[in-house]
């Protein structure tokens, strides 16, 4: 005798494979630091010569963390444990 069972659900359908919109939202987000970075840094020079000299080390700093994230060297962003090599 036949039971009757619910149907199984139906699959999971993926909209889209791409990353547009991740992608998106972190350039968004660099440009965004960037430009907060950057008028910190304006700001700090209006202080004198030595905090105009600090802000734009810090913001040096600051600014190559952040191209180094665009660039996928930053092993956590990814969810990686190590950076990307290409051999």
């Amino acid at each position: 005798m036949a039971q009757l069972m619910p149907p199984p659900p139906p699959p999971l359908i993926i909209a889209s494979d791409d990353d547009r919109r991740q992608r998106l939202q972190f350039r968004l987000w660099q440009l965004l630091m960037s430009t907060i970075t950057v008028l910190l840094a304006v700001w700090f020079s209006t202080f004198g010569v030595v905090s105009a000299v600090l802000a734009w080390v810090v913001a040096k700093h600051v600014l190559v963390a952040i191209l180094m994230m665009g660039l996928h060297y930053y092993p956590r962003f990814r969810g990686e444990t190590e950076p990307r090599t290409d051999n």
